[in-house]
């Protein structure tokens, strides 16, 4: 209402926005458009560049032979070239590299645009002083393999060319890519030059495609750094646009933006009436390209927007919806007119009409008849296939008669799926909900549409389903989606059990935090075993080998007594040692942290015990289980400190340690919203655990298999690790040994790869190493110890694997 308010106010004289009775002249309100802008695509290129530069590093270091051999036949093949011939190339190739820019700085200057070439010159100069400092660095303080993947191991070779570096910077910075003729004689000549340098031995293949790289990077990085020119149309370009519409139009003012995509104007026509005008501007449709990209990969192709947008399909879509939205019979603004206004931008033009958002509605407000037209609305668009898609707070309106309108129509879908209409459904039931209340919103749904379409939508009731201002607002409400759930069944009670599931992610986060993690871990876990003399691996003792592998065995029988012990149910040995094996197995896949209690709560399930009582009786042998880790690794960390005489005065790290514990802890209780996430988080453990635990504490023989199933886990696993030390010749006391166990154990339940794959392996390596071993020894007997627990019983893991599935009790 203030906008309305704001432009009935506009005047004539004073500039405020109203014609001066001149039709060709309409004076247009709308703040100053800056000379310069931030192009969003300036910074994704720069990003995919610097990617882009890091992955072909990284693969040539995996990679060296190969690139050594491609090297070695490219040089041949211009060594190959005619004295005459090479000779020519260089002088060509470095006139061309130098006369190709100034050339174009020449016409530049002489079209007046002196200022983009200033922007060139300072990216030179940036490119300059980058490739000669990241050279220096290279060659007296980088790596020695990536040192001789760019020099080729020759003295006068540069790393990073100095030359070319700062001439693609260069020609980035001041757009060159952008004239086809002098884009090619750009590429001509450093394609000329890259063979000149290469039958001068002057350049490496990685050398030429990291500098070319490096200057792209600076070149993105000045572009976005320092802006671009404006080329938005102002609104003096949107008026005219209008006019040639057949429209007659006296004012305009430019109104607040609700999308970044887009700015809207109000243009006030001579019949009194208005038009609201969209304009989509050609830079900003990669606005949020990065959030479309996370949610194209991470949702199923149905559910899935489109990634990337140009203008001119951006256009035909948003059109195309509204079109199909009116033959509906959907209250939507009407389209009046399209026009692509030069080159850089669009525009559509709605009939006005006088509305308020519900976002800014009182609650109190949304009556039963409310919600009952918006169903109304929403569900013609579903009889017609056409899905909405944002069918929020800003994008339903309700005019001054009290009628539902939908705006927003370009994020719509026509022909759209049984999924995406489902996913609509659901969005406005959790909208309307945090409005009003799950028990009105479904309630004022079934009366629209029926419990069945409720039950259709139960299934995507999911948060990553819903848009990002609804999940915004779910985190403050987070058992809003249940009670919904709830109430659909109460109305509906075969819908539970009729609806299938749907899975809208292809993957959450985590999985993704775990792939990465995992691949990281195997390029540390392979560049140790490079490291390793084989000849070393060849002269383990296998004496203390064999007794490594049967404690690595023994280990399983006491998992096995752990969790028996905490369960009041009897469990039978056999099969609950088979299901720590199948353990072994799920570790392949999963967090080490992760594998172990799912497997065995799965099996406490088949076995009889409520799902709420076997994550308690698991989550209690997990708790027991970390303070033995803790008590343990405080325990020996005391010995070891302790003088080997009658003095037990506990070591200063051990003193040190306790009291940064206490410190940690005294600040995380002083600070109440941490506080309270630490009591949040604990309070579902300890309602679950506890309980638990005070069932078995009524039976002597569980608490004193409980406890020897968790202190024997903890002295196998300390065994091998000890026994593969002494198999490699080397020395360590049994608490020096338990304490590098227990703290490299601890770091491999915390990392997110599979069974703590590469953070277990380097945990125990740096521990065994600052301990006094040699680093060879170290690493040998890591491997060896992660050979006996994590790769040999993966084979038995499967078998037992599948012979409990076989037997359905997993």
């Amino acid at each position: 209402m203030t906008e309305i308010k704001q432009w009935d106010e506009m005047t004539s004289v004073d500039g405020a926005g109203r014609s001066t009775g001149d039709d060709s002249v309409v004076l247009v309100v709308e703040p100053l458009l800056p000379q310069r802008i931030r192009r969003a695509s300036d910074l994704l290129r720069f990003l995919a560049t610097v990617l882009g530069l890091t992955a072909v590093v990284l693969l040539a270091l995996v990679a060296q032979k190969t690139l050594n051999g491609l090297e070695g036949d490219v040089t041949d093949g211009t060594n190959r070239a005619p004295f005459l011939l090479s000779g020519l190339a260089g002088v060509l190739s470095g006139a061309a590299m130098l006369g190709v820019p100034a050339a174009f700085a020449i016409e530049r200057v002489l079209h007046r645009d002196g200022l983009r070439v200033a922007e060139g010159l300072f990216a030179a100069i940036a490119g300059m002083v980058l490739s000669f400092a990241l050279g220096e660095w290279i060659l007296h303080a980088g790596p020695v393999d990536l040192r001789l993947l760019l020099t080729g191991g020759r003295s006068e070779v540069e790393p990073i060319n100095t030359l070319l570096t700062p001439v693609i910077a260069y020609v980035t910075a001041v757009r060159i890519s952008r004239r086809p003729t002098w884009r090619a004689a750009l590429w001509s000549a450093v394609a000329l030059n890259a063979v000149a340098l290469f039958a001068a031995t002057a350049a490496t293949i990685l050398g030429i495609v990291v500098s070319i790289l490096l200057g792209l990077a600076v070149g993105y990085a000045i572009l976005y750094g320092v802006g671009s020119p404006n080329t938005r149309p102002p609104g003096s370009a949107i008026v005219a646009a209008i006019r040639k519409l057949g429209f007659k139009p006296v004012k305009a003012r430019r109104l607040d933006d609700d999308h970044q995509s887009s700015r809207r104007y109000a243009i006030g026509l001579k019949d009194g009436s208005r038009l609201d005008v969209t304009v989509l501007d050609r830079d900003r449709q990669v606005a949020g390209l990065l959030y479309r990209l996370w949610r194209r990969i991470r949702l199923n192709t149905e559910t899935r927007r489109r990634a990337i947008r140009s203008l001119r399909p951006e256009l035909e879509r948003e059109a195309l919806m509204a079109y199909a939205a009116q033959a509906a019979g959907a209250s939507t603004p009407r389209l009046v007119g399209t026009s692509e206004i030069g080159t850089e931008a669009a525009l559509l033009a709605y009939e006005h009409t006088d509305t308020r958002a519900l976002d800014e509605i009182p609650d109190e407000e949304i009556d039963d008849n409310l919600l009952a037209q918006i169903w109304e609305q929403v569900l013609l668009l579903q009889v017609q296939r056409l899905a909405h898609r944002r069918l929020t707070g800003d994008s339903i309106h309700v005019d001054n008669e009290g009628r539902v309108i939908l705006m927003d129509a370009r994020s719509g879908e026509i022909a759209a799926g049984d999924l995406l209409l489902r996913l609509d459904i659901a969005q406005l039931l959790t909208y309307l909900s945090l409005r009003v209340g799950a028990a009105r919103a479904v309630d004022a749904a079934a009366r629209a549409a029926g419990p069945s379409a409720l039950a259709g939508a139960l299934p995507l009731l999911q948060r990553i389903a819903l848009t990002r201002e609804t999940r915004a607002a779910l985190s403050k409400n987070k058992e809003l989606l249940t009670a919904i759930r709830e109430r659909i069944v109460e109305l509906e009670p075969k819908a539970e059990a009729e609806v299938e599931g749907v899975r809208l992610e292809r993957f959450r986060p985590r999985t993704l935090i775990t792939i990465i993690g995992s691949a990281f871990a195997a390029y540390f876990l392979v560049y140790y075993l490079t490291q390793i003399n084989l000849n070393m691996i060849t002269s383990a003792k296998w004496g203390w080998t064999g007794v490594a592998l049967g404690a690595a065995m023994l280990s399983y029988g006491a998992a096995a007594l752990m969790l028996m012990g905490f369960v009041p149910e009897r469990l039978p040995l056999g099969r609950t040692v088979l299901v720590q094996f199948a353990g072994s197995f799920v570790k392949l896949v999963a967090p080490a942290a992760v594998s172990g209690v799912a497997i065995n709560t799965r099996y406490l399930q088949k076995r009889g015990i409520p799902p709420g009582q076997a994550v308690a009786s698991v989550g209690a042998s997990q708790l027991i289980g970390l303070a033995f880790h803790i008590v343990l690794l405080l325990l020996f960390a005391y010995v070891t400190g302790s003088s080997a005489a009658t003095s037990f005065t506990p070591s200063r790290t051990l003193v040190i340690t306790l009291l940064a514990a206490a410190v940690l802890i005294v600040v995380i209780m002083g600070i109440p919203r941490l506080r309270r996430l630490i009591i949040t988080r604990l309070r579902p453990l300890f309602s679950g655990v506890i309980p638990r635990l005070l069932d078995v504490i009524q039976s002597p023989r569980k608490i004193i298999q409980g406890v020897t199933g968790t202190l024997l886990l903890t002295i196998f696993f300390v065994v091998c690790l000890d026994a593969c030390v002494h198999a490699f010749g080397g020395s360590l006391s049994f608490a020096a040994v338990a304490i590098v166990f227990l703290a490299g154990n601890a770091i491999g339940s915390a990392a997110p790869t599979p069974g703590g794959l590469g953070a277990v392996e380097g945990a125990l390596s740096l521990g065994l190493t600052l301990s006094g071993l040699t680093y060879e020894v170290a690493t040998s007997a890591v491997l060896l110890f992660r050979l006996l627990t994590f790769w040999l019983p993966v084979l038995p893991g499967w078998a037992s694997f599948t012979y409990l599935q076989r037997h359905e009790a997993l």
